[in-house]
């Protein structure tokens, strides 16, 4: 008995064994079937599209079927979008393993009840099977569908799946995916549905051709609220909402792909490849607004023109505006070269990190004195933008007035090579001829470099000295290096503020709540690139204009074609309390009175140096005096101390004959390039005394007397009677072998050498000025008046 009981209670569990062996055997061909058969799952990469900070799309990139698709996740989906997808396709979705017996069991008896397909047995698993896979809509069609679907489930989870329908799903064209759609029907992020819109979407790719709601408005409607009406009875919507969203008319855009800061999303497109989203830090907004300004301000220009502009935000050097050309699609203007990384002649923007550095480099303060007159620097020859020269000016005034031979001249005492490392040091590489080495012509324009290695550099301006490679995406890093000291970077901007705006009157607008600017314009040789930076406390804004090709575009130079709209851009930018008002001055800053031409505190012992007061930023507590002229022997000191007879005024050497009444007297000296544009009451003070006659020769007897060859002072000029030809001079410069250059009220006219003859003819009536001035720093003038 107990013999036979055990081989009964065996038996009992071979069932059980058997049960579990062929379940065994099923998942091992199920296992082996779905290895040597598995779906087909779309590969990550192909369609692209670069979004903007807040999501949204700048510009698409099909993949290679031409398929436009914007990924998302469900949790980035407006979740009414998720509510009306099951709810209308699979409301048990979240329970069944792919494919709903139930489901498929009614669409069958409805199909043979009434003889045509009255709903639809596919799961959204099986639909995304179809979608992944298609195939042909028979019932080896749909069984192969089904096993697809059961293989989805198993390698994947619901929201795998879920993603797979939300990307892939068809809406009309070549859109495929339901954020895509959004954009492209709607307008706007699927994230931001309305009910009424998320049931439009939801049907969409039942019949997307039949449905599309740019082309089929009244039956994208009509599916619509049959949505709409399935989520009331089903209790998901309540009658309320439903009646509410039905009110809403289906109303669709143009189906056309976004197409904004199209180089930048080139540019990003190919250097991150396989990326199906790139994020970028722009603001959409301000894009598409700077977008339709740039193109409306600059719609005049002539044809091959284009422009640029670039807005970086100054705390965290993150792009918020780029606009690479003109127009991308216009050939004509070669919208396509993207100017903001174009390299090109910069002209005078590099002026400021001169500046700059030089007063790091303790060699000058703001109002340090600088000549701005005709000077050689070996075969160099500079000449300012407008031929005028200025004579005495400061630092400041310099730089604000953008004066070429100031600028020369402090560079070739900073030293090209220097000032080239410094620059790519904070980022800025400037590129020269193969071959060739940096020299003067750099601080002029003569070398490359690009619109937003300029931005990056000029927000050190406002970064406490500390330039930066612009960042285009939200994950790249930040890089920053030192530019300028934070002292010399707030000097330097401070200069720049005080040009003020173009065109409008101290004390006649009030401008107390307007944005306080630092900018700097720039105009190629040649008139081929027109430059306009500037920043704010929050942005730094560059615009570019010219011809990509690089041809001249006579007429137009920085200050009037590029100047105008960078104010426009930067009135523009979103506001903030801290706009008007003045960065706190760095502890290393002090203002100080300092007198010209010495370039030093005032003397109360000695106050006849001091011929002109001026307040000065001065850094780290550092006064260097004005600079010795290149020429150190026309300069000598620039205080200069010596004994004169105590009647007669005259100049005593050591040896005089008997012994003269001395007394010991200081001057300040002017550079001797400034004489000709001083007051008389200066020159007298900076003048050396004649030599007494009873006097041995001293060394300051070796300078230079030099005098015109010509009419009397004060001539009147006429043209000979019956002549219609302007009266006309030969004048020659005498006392001095070496070049001379002729001024004519303040601008160059010409030059000789030596005591050569020099012709000048008269064009306007009135009163002339015509100055000699020599390489060694001599001088004469001659005043004449021309007669009408």
């Amino acid at each position: 008995m107990g013999s036979s009981g055990n081989r009964q209670a065996g038996g009992g569990h071979r069932p059980g064994r058997w049960l579990l062996l062929a379940l065994a055997l099923w998942l091992g061909a199920w296992a082996v079937l779905d290895r040597v058969v598995p779906p087909r799952l779309p590969v990550a990469g192909g369609a692209t599209v670069v979004l903007a900070a807040d999501g949204s799309p700048l510009r698409a990139f099909p993949d290679r079927e031409g398929t436009w698709r914007y990924p998302v996740t469900p949790d980035e989906v407006s979740p009414y979008y998720l509510q009306a997808l099951l709810a209308y396709e699979d409301r048990w979705y979240r329970h069944h393993g792919g494919v709903n017996p139930l489901a498929l069991a009614r669409a069958a008896w409805q199909r043979l009840r009434h003889g045509r397909v009255v709903s639809g047995g596919s799961t959204l698993s099986m639909q995304v099977a179809r979608i992944i896979e298609p195939h042909p809509r028979t019932v080896g069609g749909k069984l192969r569908q089904a096993l697809r679907a059961l293989q989805l489930e198993w390698r994947l989870d619901k929201d795998q799946i879920l993603a797979l329908y939300l990307n892939h799903a068809p809406f009309g064209g070549t859109v495929e995916g339901v954020e895509a759609a959004s954009w492209a029907y709607l307008g706007k992020s699927s994230r931001e549905l309305s009910r009424a819109e998320a049931a439009l979407l939801a049907v969409l790719p039942q019949a997307p051709s039949r449905l599309r709601p740019d082309r089929h408005a009244d039956a994208a409607r009509r599916a619509r609220d049959k949505v709409l009406d399935r989520l009331v009875a089903q209790g998901d919507w309540d009658r309320d909402e439903v009646d509410a969203a039905r009110i809403e008319p289906v109303v669709s855009r143009r189906l056309r792909p976004p197409m904004h800061a199209a180089l930048l999303a080139r540019r990003l497109h190919a250097a991150l490849p396989g990326e199906g989203r790139i994020r970028s830090t722009l603001d959409a907004d301000l894009q598409r607004s700077l977008e339709a300004r740039l193109a409306a301000y600059f719609a005049p220009l002539p044809e091959r023109s284009s422009a640029a502009l670039l807005v970086v935000e100054n705390e965290t050097l993150a792009a918020r505006a780029y606009v690479g050309s003109l127009d991308f699609g216009d050939a004509d203007r070669l919208g396509h070269v993207d100017m903001v990384r174009a390299v090109r002649s910069p002209g005078s923007t590099l002026k400021p990190f001169l500046y700059g550095l030089a007063i790091d480099d303790g060699l000058v303060h703001s109002e340090s004195l600088l000549v701005d007159a005709p000077q050689s620097f070996g075969d160099y020859r500079p000449a300012n933008f407008d031929p005028t020269f200025n004579g005495p000016v400061s630092v400041a005034e310099a730089l604000r007035l953008s004066l070429n031979v100031p600028a020369v001249d402090l560079l070739d005492r900073v030293g090209p090579e220097r000032f080239t490392a410094r620059l790519a040091h904070g980022g800025v590489g400037l590129q020269l001829p193969r071959g060739a080495k940096p020299n003067l012509s750099i601080i002029l324009g003569g070398t490359g470099t690009r619109l937003e290695e300029l931005v990056g550099a000029y927000a050190a301006l406002n970064r406490e000295g500390l330039a930066g490679e612009v960042r285009y995406t939200a994950d790249a890093p930040l890089r920053e290096r030192r530019l300028l000291s934070a002292g010399a970077a707030w000097i330097v901007r401070e200069i720049l503020e005080q040009h003020g705006r173009p065109g409008l009157r101290e004390g006649v607008v009030d401008a107390s709540g307007r944005r306080r600017v630092a900018w700097k314009t720039g105009t190629s040789y040649g008139f081929r690139d027109a430059w306009a930076i500037g920043g704010t406390t929050r942005y730094t804004v560059g615009v570019w204009v010219g011809r990509p090709d690089g041809t001249p575009l006579p007429g137009q130079y920085g200050a009037i074609t590029a100047l105008p709209l960078l104010f426009e851009v930067i009135d523009g930018l979103p506001r903030d309390p801290r706009d008007g008002q003045r960065p706190p001055m760095p502890a290393s800053v002090e203002k100080r009175e300092i007198c010209w031409p010495l370039g030093l505190p005032p003397d109360p012992q000695a106050t006849s140096l001091c011929h002109r007061r001026r307040e000065a930023w001065t850094l780290a507590g550092q006064l260097p005096p004005t600079l010795p002229e290149r020429e150190a022997r026309t300069w000598g000191a620039g205080r200069l101390a010596f004994d004169v007879h105590a009647h007669s005024g005259k100049r005593l050497s050591v040896d005089c004959l008997g012994k003269p009444p001395r007394r010991r007297i200081e001057i300040a000296r002017w550079p001797s390039l400034a004489a000709p544009w001083l007051p008389a009451v200066e020159r007298r003070a900076s003048a050396i005394p004649p030599l007494s006659p009873d006097c041995a020769p001293d060394a300051l007897d070796g300078l230079e007397n030099l005098r015109i060859d010509g009419p009397a002072e004060g001539s009147l000029l006429a043209s000979p009677p019956g002549s219609q030809r302007p009266p006309s001079l030969r004048l020659r410069a005498l006392g001095t072998s070496a070049r001379v250059q002729w001024l004519v009220n303040g601008r160059l006219a010409g030059e000789t050498r030596g005591q050569g003859s020099w012709t000048m003819r008269f064009d306007q009536p009135g009163p002339q000025r015509v100055t000699a001035l020599a390489d060694t720093g001599a001088w004469a003038e001659l005043n004449l008046r021309v007669l009408d």
